[in-house]
């Protein structure tokens, strides 16, 4: 923040020092020069001091609760007009939520894989290639590691060969608790203690086996929890998958899995995975952050992503059905976005899963045969138009159609709902976009004509030649730009097409890694498109997640690492917005004198579980100036209780302050009962603030909750 002249004394801000400071040519003035240069001196000293202590001053008024100089306070009017002919509903999908598979999102993040590079086939197709993350317990005259292409799997070839040269006795023995391999998971494995975690593995060997897998300490030293595969020589002679539970009986927030031998012989191994048992809704995705994106209460959800969606080349393109069926057929992928691997245990049966799990509706972005370096064109498109057609034929169709068949192997033989299906990631501007478009879209309505599609192109692209149910808006920018669109959708011609804003975010050096002054200049955002939901049907803001190990981009909503997990204040601040998903929306109107960082929106909605109904203000104040504001609320056809509203404001002692892992709560919404709420009001809104005011109204009396 710049340091501005009101922090100075007041005698500072004209052209002269007070009492003219500049010397004069007088009686009262001593002649000798050195005297004279003496006292020069010492107003200079005195000038330097008395700058300092301005500035001082200057960090007490900007670091004081208030954070604005006494006497800089507004006063203002805000108006809300209730009546509910001058009311307008808001979409029932308004907010909901994007995922990318980037900043390790999914793989080592929301999906509750332990295992990293579980298949062995992280390093590419030519053997023998690189393990990492996995790495070798034992000395070269103990055991040789690598890979061959002698996999059970016809899609993961690649399988890891253990060859071990010592023995439990004889010339070369083996070294205490024998040798192997052990992956430390995506920067340490979260084991807790009394939890139990299923172990897959696919095994070969033509000699006896005794080998042990275990979870332990980083450095091996400490035993979690230990099982033992043992069989003859002809036990394990072609593949065999092994499963088993492992009980831990100790907390360790930097496990690594262990696979180890004492006993001579050559031992193949494959697709080994640890996934805990307990995770969200029992379909595999982390209970902690799963949980943290309910507390939304997302209406839909976006994936796979934007860039991850087209890869920077084609052959690293999400292919959605190369991510289903059994996750050990999964041949997974290099995400060359964000440039990681990625097994794929996270696939589309997954996403349209946690949308299901979630209660929201999937949005599904297909790659349109687009890349960030090249493009099918649309005399050759027909194949990948084909494939996204049976990709929502695995969604939606029965189960005994060819896709719909093999979504009921994997456990779910109703269709999940796919409603939107959006043609690419911002690729109008491409050479081929529109031609494959059109191919695209007009298969998909054939197939399936309620399906709403959404455009890569701006509105103005829009006709009747080239349609669309949707069309597609991304929002990266400083956080005053960002305040500043809240007027973005003002001036659009209403009717349709809608617009959907999948991808906001304030960018730049106000964001940090998730900032309160970046929180509010996205709520105010929101406000506005709360305001122009007839042209806005849906929005959400991206990135999703951060692994706190892997900051690929910032900042982000919801910041994690093997055991911890926190939400950014933009996090918190989607929390004021989690009930204007078919809400009403109300007319609101702001007064108030030379101050613009003031933007408030109304909405009346229904609270089924506790069977209420709430006029919901919200009001942001992107200014440093305290305002003191009188709400006047009119049109109310049921009245406000006198008890049970509530005030809610997300603020903090400094604009840029952010929450951490040392301090994950340093910038969260503050509850508060409202006692006596009425139709007029008056109330205080902190500076730097996003303040709610839920007033909770008295029943109607033809009331269906």
């Amino acid at each position: 923040m710049a340091l501005g002249l009101g922090c100075l004394p007041a005698m500072w801000c004209g052209n002269e020092w007070p009492e003219k400071q500049s010397f004069k040519q007088n009686a009262d003035v001593p002649s000798d020069p050195l005297i004279l240069n003496l006292l020069i001196e010492s107003m200079a000293v005195y000038a330097v001091s008395l700058l300092h202590a301005s500035l001082v001053l200057c960090a007490l008024c900007w670091a004081l609760p208030g954070r604005s100089v006494l006497g800089q306070s507004q006063t203002g009017q805000l108006s809300v007009d209730a009546s509910p002919q001058n009311g307008r509903k808001i979409p029932d999908k308004m907010f909901g939520i994007f995922f990318e598979e980037i900043n390790h999102a999914g793989a080592g993040g929301l999906w509750a894989e332990l295992v990293s590079n579980r298949g062995f086939e992280a390093g590419g197709p030519n053997t023998p290639s690189n393990i990492d993350p996995w790495l070798i317990i034992g000395n070269e005259s103990s055991i040789i590691v690598g890979t061959d292409r002698t996999s059970c799997f016809e899609r993961n070839p690649v399988a890891l060969r253990m060859e071990v040269l010592c023995d439990s006795k004889g010339t070369n023995v083996c070294q205490s608790g024998g040798v192997g391999v052990y992956n430390p998971g995506y920067w340490g494995m979260n084991i807790e203690r009394g939890k139990i975690y299923k172990v897959s593995l696919h095994i070969r060997s033509s000699d006896a086996v005794s080998l042990t897998v275990s979870l332990t300490s980083s450095d091996g030293l400490q035993k979690l929890a230990a099982h033992t595969i043992t069989g003859g020589k002809k036990a394990f002679g072609k593949w065999t998958k092994v499963e088993f539970h492992l009980k831990s009986n100790q907390n360790n927030t930097n496990s690594r899995l262990q696979l180890t031998t004492n006993k001579r012989g050559v031992i193949w191994l494959d697709q080994v995975s640890v996934m805990p048992l307990d995770t969200y809704m029992g379909h595999g995705f982390r209970k902690d952050l799963a949980s943290m994106l309910a507390n939304l209460k997302p209406k839909f959800l976006k994936f796979p992503g934007g860039n991850y969606a087209m890869g920077n080349y084609l052959r690293n393109a999400f292919r959605w059905s190369e991510t289903v069926g059994p996750w050990e057929e999964r041949p997974g992928h290099f995400n060359d976005a964000w440039g990681y691997w990625t097994d794929d245990g996270l696939g589309f049966f997954e996403f349209l899963q946690l949308a299901e799990d979630l209660g929201a509706s999937p949005v599904w972005v297909v790659n349109d045969g687009a890349s960030l370096n090249e493009e099918v064109s649309t005399a050759t498109i027909a194949s990948l138009v084909k494939d996204v057609v049976d990709g929502i034929e695995f969604a939606r169709g029965g189960p005994k159609t060819p896709w719909g068949a093999v979504r009921a192997a994997m456990g779910h033989p109703g269709p999940f709902k796919l409603d939107y299906v959006s043609i690419g990631n911002q690729e109008c501007w491409m050479l081929y976009y529109r031609g494959n478009y059109q191919k695209f879209y007009s298969a998909i309505k054939a197939a399936y004509p309620d399906i709403n599609i959404i455009s890569s192109c701006d509105r103005s692209t829009i006709s009747p030649s080239n349609p669309a149910d949707l069309y597609d808006v991304h929002v990266y920018t400083s956080s005053s730009n960002m305040f500043s669109r809240t007027s973005m959708f003002d001036n659009t011609p209403r009717g349709a097409p809608k617009a959907i804003v999948s991808e906001y975010a304030v960018t730049g050096n106000d964001a940090g890694k998730g900032t309160l002054v970046a929180a509010l200049a996205e709520a105010a955002f929101l406000i506005g498109l709360e305001r122009n939901s007839d042209v806005v049907e849906m929005a959400s803001c991206a990135p999703l997640f951060v692994n706190d190990n892997d900051r690929r981009w910032n900042p982000d909503a919801i910041v994690f690492n093997s055991w911890q997990h926190y939400g950014c204040p933009n996090y918190w601040m989607l929390h004021f917005f989690k009930d204007s998903s078919g809400a009403t929306l109300h007319p609101t109107t702001i007064q108030i004198s030379n101050y613009d960082q003031l933007v408030a929106s109304a909405i009346t909605w229904q609270n089924a579980k506790v069977k209420s109904t709430y006029l919901k203000i919200k009001v942001v104040n992107f200014g440093s100036k305290a305002v003191d504001l009188n709400i006047n609320v009119v049109g109310l056809v049921n009245s406000m209780k006198n008890s049970g509203s509530e005030k809610m404001v997300l603020t903090s002692s400094k604009p840029l302050d952010e929450n951490s892992f040392e301090q994950p709560e340093k910038v969260v919404p503050v509850s508060s009962p409202i006692a006596n709420a009425k139709p007029q009001m008056d109330v205080s809104v902190s500076p730097y603030s996003l303040t709610s005011f839920d007033l909770l109204l008295e029943p109607s009396k033809h009331s269906s909750m």
